[in-house]
C-alpha cells in the first residue's frame, strides 16, 4: 500500500486562514519587510511568493531590493533602518546572499524581536534553552504539518539527516523539547551506517541537500518521511527522498514540491503575527 501523502498546501491553507482571522481582529496591520539582494531568479520567485502570502492575510509588505554589488556596510545600514521603523514588525533577508556578503553578520544585525526567520543567535539560543521565541520557519512548519496529519511525535524515535542551522539542528531541538518528547538522532553524511541509523526512525527527516539520496533502504516500514530538500534535476524538481520507491514503504510522506515548502512560507506569517503582538500587543 502506498504511503499517505502529507499535503503541505492544505496545512498551509489552514495556517493562513488562522493568521488572516487573527490579523482581522487587530486594530493595526502587522508589517513585513523583505530584503532582496542580487538577481537570482529563484530568490526573486521566493520573495514574490512571500509578499503575496502577506497580502493575502492582511499583513503589510515593505520590499527593499538592492544590487548584488551592495557593500556590507550599506546593507547593514538598510537593516538598521528597518530595525528602527515602527511600521515594520518582521524583517526577512532572502538567503543566500551574493558572494562577498557576510550572511551571518547580516542576520545578526536584525533586531531579534523582528527576526521572523528565527535565525538570529538570540532566538536560536532561546530555542536551545526551551524558552519562548521566534522559531525557524521550516522546522516549525514540519512540526505543524505532523500535528495536522495526526502523526504523533511523543515517544517516537526520530532521525534528522542534516545538521544545518536552518533546519536540522533546530528541528532536532524542537522534537526533543520537553512536552514534545521524541528521542532524536541528528545524522549527517559522515554518520557511520547511515542507512541502518535511518531505518530505526519512526519519523525520518531528510534535509541533506542531495537529490533522491534517501531510498527505500533507509526507511522503516510505516515510518513518516519528511523531505526538506529541493533541487533542480534533468527531469524537473527533486527532493532528498526518492519519492517513488519510498512511498511504497513509508506510512506517510511529503511530496516535492507541495510538502514542506508551503509550510515554510506559512510559518513566516505566523512569526510576523507573533512579532507584531509581542511589539505592539494583541
Amino acid at each position: 500500500m502506498s504511503a499517505l501523502i502529507l499535503d503541505g498546501k492544505e496545512s498551509a491553507r489552514k495556517v493562513k486562514s488562522e493568521v488572516s482571522a487573527a490579523v482581522a481582529d487587530l486594530d493595526y496591520r502587522p508589517g513585513l519587510a523583505t530584503v532582496l539582494v542580487g538577481d537570482d531568479p529563484a530568490s526573486h520567485t521566493y520573495v514574490r511568493g512571500k509578499r503575496s502570502d502577506a497580502a493575502e492575510v492582511g499583513i503589510l509588505s515593505f520590499h527593499h531590493e538592492h544590487p548584488a554589488d551592495i557593500r556590507q556596510d550599506e546593507l547593514e545600514d538598510v537593516i538598521a533602518g528597518l530595525n528602527e521603523d515602527n511600521a515594520v514588525d518582521g524583517i526577512l533577508v532572502q538567503l543566500p546572499l551574493p558572494e562577498g556578503l557576510d550572511s551571518e553578520r547580516i542576520v545578526s544585525s536584525i533586531d531579534p524581536a523582528k527576526d521572523v526567520d528565527g535565525l538570529h543567535p538570540h532566538n536560536l539560543g532561546l530555542l536551545l534553552l526551551g524558552r519562548p521565541g521566534l522559531r525557524p520557519c521550516t522546522p516549525s512548519g514540519i512540526m505543524r504539518m505532523l500535528e495536522d496529519n495526526g502523526v504523533g511525535v511523543a515517544g517516537k524515535t526520530a532521525v534528522v539527516i542534516g545538521r544545518s542551522f536552518l533546519v536540522g539542528r533546530p528541528l532536532a531541538l524542537m522534537m526533543a523539547t520537553k512536552g514534545v518528547d521524541a528521542t532524536v538522532t541528528m545524522a549527517h553524511s559522515r554518520t557511520p551506517d547511515l542507512v541502518e541509523v535511518s531505518r530505526r526512525a519512526d519519523i525520518l527527516v531528510a534535509a541533506i541537500g542531495v537529490p533522491r539520496m534517501v531510498n527505500a533502504e533507509y526507511v522503516k516500514p510505516g515510518a513518516a518521511v519528511i523531505d526538506v530538500g529541493i533541487s533542480r534535476v534533468e527531469d524537473g524538481l527533486a527532493g532528498d527522498v526518492d519519492f517513488e520507491s519510498v512511498r511504497e514503504v513509508a506510512g506517510s510522506i511529503t511530496p516535492v514540491p507541495g510538502g514542506v515548502g508551503p509550510m515554510t512560507r506559512a510559518m513566516l506569517l505566523v512569526n510576523t503575527l507573533e512579532a507584531a503582538r509581542n511589539r505592539r500587543g494583541s
